[in-house]
């Protein structure tokens, strides 16, 4: 453990309290009316009231106190929460920490594609890369396909990244590779895209994005509630494109994971024509599937 020397100054109102390393790259000078939420030493001084300031650089930390208190009754009771502190925390940084990325696997419906879920948000919208010679502006993207020669597309939104393999490997051969990859890579701060996200549309926006016809609207309001957030979960998303009201045929976008997944068109014929029928049985009987 490190230990702290206690060290008078010309200034009575002022001690040193000096370890026997470097605490700091430069100095903080530190009033009660700093912001100090992401230094836990300053936090603790400032629990006594009769604390004015801290000022903090090189291999130090001093102290102001109030005229109120002697030093002798408190010195060692700030001696030791320094201590204390710097034994928790070493270094005392000006930067935030980094945040922590913890990512897991998780299956989806189609084999293919394994999804890579983060505890933080990675953007807001989605990027889709169909084909590694179209990752350009997609860092993260260049790095998988760079890393993993099996990786075939990538689909990153919110909070995962979802990777189609090849035949060549089985995902529980290459997951944890995969996974430990997208964790460094973040952790590292690699840029994730540097184009622009889409708004949950592809180029199918225009289409999916026009002005719904009534029951268009009726339709798509049952997909948003109650469809939308079981596909998403799986690593995709479904739009609606077209509906023929004379043949009560509502056609589907499928993208992301869903996208030519083999169990996505049982899914479209059983779950979503099934709560669709439900819901709105005067619109529809028929649900097709069109792959992003």
């Amino acid at each position: 453990m490190h230990t702290i020397l206690i060290e008078p100054t010309e200034n009575p109102k002022v001690m040193k309290f000096v370890a026997d390393y470097n605490l700091i790259p430069g100095s903080l000078e530190l009033d009660r009316d700093s912001n100090i939420s992401e230094i836990p030493l300053a936090q603790e001084l400032f629990n006594y009231p009769f604390v004015e300031r801290v000022f903090i650089t090189a291999n130090f930390v001093a102290v102001a106190k109030q005229d109120t208190v002697e030093w002798e009754h408190v010195v060692e009771s700030l001696k030791n929460v320094i201590e204390d502190e710097l034994l928790a925390n070493p270094r005392i940084y000006l930067q935030k920490k980094k945040e922590m990325y913890q990512i897991y696997a998780e299956m989806t419906p189609n084999p293919n594609v394994m999804k890579f879920v983060s505890n933080q948000i990675l953007m807001e919208g989605f990027v889709e890369v169909k084909s590694r010679d179209k990752a350009d502006g997609i860092p993260l993207a260049e790095a998988i396909f760079k890393d993993f020669d099996f990786a075939k597309e990538v689909f990153i939104s919110e909070n995962f990244v979802a990777v189609t393999r090849d035949h060549s490997v089985e995902w529980h051969q290459v997951m944890m590779a995969v996974r430990g990859m997208i964790a460094e890579y973040l952790q590292s701060g690699g840029v994730i895209s540097s184009i622009e996200p889409q708004k949950h549309e592809n180029p199918v926006e225009k289409i999916i994005n026009r002005d719904y016809t009534e029951d268009e609207q009726k339709i798509s309001d049952i997909l948003n509630e109650y469809v939308a957030p079981a596909v998403e979960n799986d690593g995709g998303k479904i739009s609606l494109m077209e509906y023929d009201g004379s043949t009560k045929t509502a056609k589907m976008l499928l993208q992301g994971a869903c996208s030519g997944c083999p169990s996505s068109t049982a899914t479209l014929k059983g779950g979503i024509e099934n709560i669709l029928k439900q819901f709105v049985p005067d619109l529809v009987e028929h649900v097709e599937a069109v792959n992003g």
